[in-house]
């Protein structure tokens, strides 16, 4: 997506990013660097008033452009109406660290750790990576214990970040604890879940085929397309009022509805955002509750989370269950150890067993293509799953953010990043063998 969205449907289009497509660079050859970049040293919105061209508003601002968006990542309820993630009224539980002296030890050899970048031909530090993917926050539990946290730009430890189509993952969570519970059945096809959806190309597909993307709906992501479906997508869900004479779908779910085919349903897996939509749909309807009111019972509240989450919702009040959610780097952390520890957490069980298992098994990689620095994966209910010797898998979203669960080295990483592109095949190369150093590292203490 080019940098020059500036009319009024920039707030639901320059969001569009956050949908977790491979969209284009963005329209600067040559980016600011991490540290030239960082919102505070450009000034964005400092003082009472911000000066004229520090300012970032919506809706005649690409608020989501680089370098503006390093910024608008720590502040999107500025720009678009969300729905809460209550983590309830209890007390926080604590997260376990070292010592501050062992904290400090762990820090200093971790940023000192060297790997080889995927095609590289010099070996980068750990500490440099960070900078390279443009890194907001930086989370490591190891064995349940914080290892490393760090807070760069926008964000700090009181902080939330919007964690893009790791959104989607949240989503393909609570399905997946839906069907081991039965109350999801994921034989079903959708119209037998969603009747109204009728003659929408979804209607034939199985729940299963939505939860693993491997549906044959059309739906174009390519952000320098002014027809791509996406800017369909993204004027149906604009919060806005319509302007005159629109006679589009009003939402979401009505975009859900009048979804034509391409391709048959189970063939291959593609990268399609409104399947997450549609998930989330199934979802609410088998419950009778929104996604972020689900998410709130069965995770936020019970993970003893420290902060509120938030979740964008559409001019109806949906939930964007394919990349909406808003949340603190902790959290976050603890959601990844919920998924190392095979659904418990402090001692309690949130939900069964068997549905890690069935996310980290994976897809069918016969399936997965056109990921190249993900060559032997495979993508499950709205998780990535990389196959490697470790068995990691993570939730990943556009700009550099993750969750990555290492079993192996009984290790969780978060990362909250502002990548200039939207597409993680950039950051890949430094970051996917930096998490396996530290993954080595950690297992040799």
């Amino acid at each position: 997506m080019s940098s020059s969205i500036s009319n009024l449907t920039a707030l639901a289009a320059g969001f569009a990013i956050t949908l977790g497509a491979s969209s284009g660079a963005m329209a600067q050859s040559a980016p600011l660097s991490a540290q030239e970049s960082d919102p505070n040293v450009m000034g964005w919105m400092q003082g009472f008033p911000p000066p004229a061209d520090k300012m970032i508003t919506q809706p005649d601002s690409n608020f989501f452009s680089f370098p503006k968006l390093r910024w608008s990542v720590c502040h999107l309820r500025e720009f678009l109406p969300t729905e809460e993630i209550s983590r309830g009224t209890g007390a926080p539980v604590p997260l376990a660290y070292p010592s501050p002296a062992e904290f400090a030890d762990l820090a200093r050899e971790i940023d000192a750790l060297t790997f080889m970048p995927i095609d590289g031909t010099e070996p980068m530090t750990w500490e440099a990576s960070l900078y390279a993917n443009y890194t907001d926050g930086m989370l490591i539990l190891h064995k349940g214990e914080v290892v490393y946290e760090r807070y760069f730009g926008c964000l700090e430890e009181d902080g939330k970040h919007a964690i893009m189509s790791m959104t989607k993952s949240i989503t393909g969570l609570l399905g997946e604890i839906l069907v081991a519970e039965g109350v999801l059945d994921d034989t079903l096809l959708v119209r037998d879940v969603i009747p109204e959806i009728g003659d929408s190309a979804f209607a034939s597909a199985t729940v299963r085929q939505v939860m693993d993307m491997t549906t044959g709906v059309q739906y174009s992501e390519n952000y320098s397309d002014p027809n791509a479906d996406i800017w369909i997508y993204s004027r149906a869900a604009s919060p806005l009022p319509k302007p005159e004479g629109y006679e589009g779908p009003d939402g979401y779910w009505e975009y859900l509805q009048q979804v034509k085919p391409d391709g048959n349903h189970g063939d291959a897996f593609h990268y399609k955002t409104i399947n997450s939509d549609m998930l989330g749909w199934m979802i609410s309807r088998v419950t009778g509750k929104a996604v972020t009111d689900l998410a709130s019972e069965r995770l936020w509240r019970r993970m003893g989370t420290e902060m509120d989450a938030y979740q964008t919702v559409d001019g109806k009040g949906v939930p964007f269950a394919g990349g909406g959610v808003t949340a603190g780097l902790r959290d976050l952390g603890r959601l990844g150890q919920l998924m190392l520890n095979g659904g418990e957490y402090n001692g309690e069980r949130l939900f069964p067993t068997e549905v890690v298992e069935a996310i980290a098994a994976g897809g069918d990689p016969s399936k997965f293509h056109g990921f190249k620095t993900i060559p032997n994966g495979s993508y499950t209910s709205q998780w990535w799953v990389f196959h490697n010797d470790h068995g990691a898998y993570a939730a990943r979203g556009v700009h550099g953010q993750t969750i990555y669960v290492d079993p192996t080295a009984e290790m969780v990483l978060v990362r909250l990043a502002s990548f200039p592109q939207a597409q993680n095949g950039f950051i890949d190369p430094t970051s996917l063998p930096a998490y396996q150093a530290v993954a080595e590292y950690l297992m040799a203490r």
